[in-house]
């Protein structure tokens, strides 16, 4: 079977952990979108992976890794999460490949998008500055574009790099009255990247189609989630990729078809880093319970997430586009304690209910949720492994999800080990 897991909120919904857990019966997990802009958090017994560009199913040492042509790879963070899953005697050679036509993110890149967000102002679009959108920027643009492949042809690349450095330093001082970046010390950097990384790369594109040619079963791993994703998502504070199960087609190569199951990741509340609109948004107390119990620091930045109930015409509307079959709840654990929970059910526009979810940043920030209250629960669930097991306020929370999402809940996470899950 063939699997697309992806998330349903604004990301962090807690993929890497599903991952990890389905790469178990899985051949190959194949990360299809993003960049370094992504964390995900894999735990096993004492140990915490927090993964960035390699796929979650890496730290399983039988399972074959990919990444794909819609990646965005940033060669230094790359290295160094090889290197560290190394350490922990997590060896990867000869089972991860990397697109040859995946874009590298260069320091320039990440400079372009400092100065970027530095000249925006209050109207920051709230970047992790890693580079992605200045690097998916010049994929659109082409002339300045570097791939993992050009790491081949070092002459050709010092050349091209050259030609990159004159044009972009001329924008930085010109729009920015920024220093220059030398090209010698980019390609330098490059040289380096070559030696530890061109044993991985290749075509991922025809070494899938060969898998799946050959009866294997692949894992597709999205990064951030459905409402960040830069056509349906809350535009202009999104990502720069198709971050919802619609980029994996486009990112991989492998058609939609070929896929047996899509499985849609959220929270049982809803959280969101940086600035755009946020409809059940609690910036008070209740927010604050959820950040500290959930642990909600991002894994990329360390940002404080922002917090609020879940959003069922958000998730539903995220369901919709990325054609999910059925849905991972996590965090359950984190709601543990509260007296009442909310669960919103639909927006309030222009005095008229409305369910289906407006990808429009003027109509989300004019809305008024309406809520649907149900009691909660103080029992520690950590340790439950059955669904029947589960206080009856939790089991009735579930269900109220189901109906509102329209999709069953299969997998419930009640803590970050993989052993605290809930398979239905």
């Amino acid at each position: 079977m063939n699997i697309c897991i992806t998330g349903l909120q604004w990301g962090d919904e807690g993929k890497g952990k599903v991952v990890d857990i389905l790469a178990e019966k899985s051949d190959i997990v194949v990360r299809y979108s993003g960049g370094a802009n992504a964390g995900h958090t894999v735990v096993i017994g004492e140990n915490s992976f927090a993964l960035h560009l390699l796929p979650s199913g890496a730290v399983r040492p039988e399972t074959t890794c990919v990444i794909t042509n819609a990646v965005v790879v940033d060669p230094e963070t790359l290295i160094k999460e090889i290197e560290g899953v190394n350490q922990k005697n997590i060896d990867l050679t000869g089972r991860l490949f990397i697109s040859e036509n995946a874009h590298v993110v260069l320091d320039y890149h990440k400079k372009e998008d400092q100065l970027r967000e530095e000249a925006l102002g209050n109207n920051k679009i709230g970047t992790t500055i890693r580079g992605i959108g200045p690097c998916y920027a010049d994929k659109i643009g082409r002339s300045f574009a570097v791939r993992m492949g050009d790491l081949r042809d070092l002459d050709r690349l010092r050349a091209k790099l050259q030609n990159i450095a004159e044009y972009k330093n001329k924008v930085f001082a010109a729009v920015y009255k920024a220093e220059p970046f030398s090209a010698d010390e980019v390609f330098e950097k490059c040289k380096s990247h070559a030696n530890k990384l061109l044993c991985f790369i290749t075509d991922t594109t025809e070494f899938l189609h060969r898998s799946i040619a050959e009866g294997k079963s692949i894992l597709f791993e999205g990064a951030q989630g459905a409402l960040l994703d830069l056509d349906h998502g809350t535009f202009p504070f999104v990502t720069s990729s198709n971050a919802s199960s619609l980029g994996m087609p486009a990112g991989s190569g492998v058609p939609a078809k070929m896929v047996d199951k899509f499985i849609g990741v959220v929270k049982a509340y809803t959280t969101r880093v940086g600035a755009g609109p946020f409809p059940t948004e609690q910036d008070n107390e209740i927010g604050q319970r959820i950040r500290d119990k959930g642990h909600e620091y991002g894994t990329t930045t360390g940002r404080p997430r922002r917090c609020g109930w879940f959003d069922a015409v958000a998730v539903s509307y995220s369901a919709a586009i990325g054609s999910i079959d059925a849905v991972a709840l996590m965090h359950l654990d984190t709601m543990a304690g509260l007296k009442e929970i909310q669960i919103c059910r639909a927006y309030e526009i222009n005095s008229k209910e409305v369910s289906f979810f407006p990808a429009n940043e003027a109509k989300l920030s004019n809305l008024k949720c309406i809520y649907e209250t149900v009691p909660g629960w103080d029992e520690d669930i950590s340790q439950v492994r059955d669904f029947y097991d589960l206080p009856d306020n939790a089991r009735d929370y579930i269900v109220l999800i189901e109906e509102m999402v329209k999709k069953p809940v299969t997998i419930i996470g009640v803590g970050p080990k993989r052993s605290q899950t809930i398979f239905r």
